[in-house]
This record gives C-alpha cells, structure tokens and sequence, in this order.
C-alpha cells in the first residue's frame, strides 16, 4: 500500500499555505516531523511564531525577500530559489522528514525559476513514505497528473478586492 502521497494545493482562493500549515500540525501532533520551505518569501508571518512551538518536529526554512515578485524576477531571485529546490531536492532524498512541504514552489515554477522537469523528478524519485505538498497558484499541469491529491482554491469573493490590506493573525 502507498505511503507518501503527493498533495497539490493550488487555485486563485487565499487558503493554500493555511491548509499545508494545517496539515503540517496535524502531522506534527502525530509525531512526524515536518519540512516547511517557502520559496519567494522572507517576510515574517504569525504562522511563522506559531511554528515555532513545534521547533522539535518541524523546521521551517524561507527562500526569499522581504517583498514578493511583483514583476520579472531578480537575479537573486532566481539564485535563491535555485538554491531552495537544491536544498529540498536533498531533504527529500535524505528522506529524514515524513512530510515535506513546498509552500510556493508552482508560483516558482510559473516563474521559470524552477525547471517544472527538476521538480518531476524529484516526485518520481521520493523515498516512497515521504509525504510531498506543493502549493500555490498555477500548478503545471505536468505536475497535477502525477499528484495523488489536488485541491483547488477558489475565489468566490474576498475583501481585499475592497482595500483591505492583510492582518496579522489572519493573513499575515
């Protein structure tokens, strides 16, 4: 029976790194120990204070600046998630973790800052328990065909379209 699924969640609704963060307590609470990278942030979110809790079985890592992408990527951009995927490419081969979380990487993909053929073969070639998650918005479809679980967010209405900008502790 398969162990480690790969799970994608993707779409333009807000909810994706909150329901990996979700799944990477309940995995803590089971005693698993996570893997949190984020590739294209450096910013400083509540999640991130929350997490810290939890310091023994989860360790988060950020690949990115203080500001997301807005337009076309930096070079340092592309240097840090090349950097990223290398470092997450040789977590998830070294297989010490149970779940393995990719937080951004299909934006990263969109970007071309990851080679969406690197990302297949690192799917392909996990430790067969190693439970990968990748989020964010545009999942190659290449990916979606692999991928054993996709859940897509969808916007049906959302505040910031009003202006509101986002609040620490529920966005932020």
């Amino acid at each position: 029976m398969k162990q480690g699924f790969i799970q994608i969640y993707t779409g333009n609704g807000k909810g994706k790194t909150t329901a990996a963060l979700g799944l990477a307590l309940r995995a803590a609470g089971a005693g698993k120990k996570v893997y949190f990278g984020q590739f294209l942030k450096g910013q400083k979110y509540s999640e991130l204070n929350a997490l810290k809790r939890f310091k023994d079985l989860i360790l988060v890592e950020q690949f990115g600046k203080k500001s997301f992408i807005i337009k076309e990527p930096q070079k340092n951009d592309i240097g840090q998630a090349k950097y990223a995927f290398k470092r997450i490419f040789r977590i998830v081969n070294e297989g010490q973790f149970d779940v393995v979380i990719l937080d951004e990487i299909n934006c990263a993909m969109k970007m071309k800052l990851i080679k969406i053929s690197e990302v297949l073969k690192m799917l392909m070639n996990k430790p067969e328990y190693v439970e990968i998650i990748l989020t964010g918005r545009n999942a190659p479809k290449e990916i979606i065909r692999i991928a054993d679980l996709v859940t897509e967010m969808k916007e049906i209405k959302h505040y910031f379209r009003e202006g509101i900008i986002a609040r620490p502790g529920i966005e932020k």
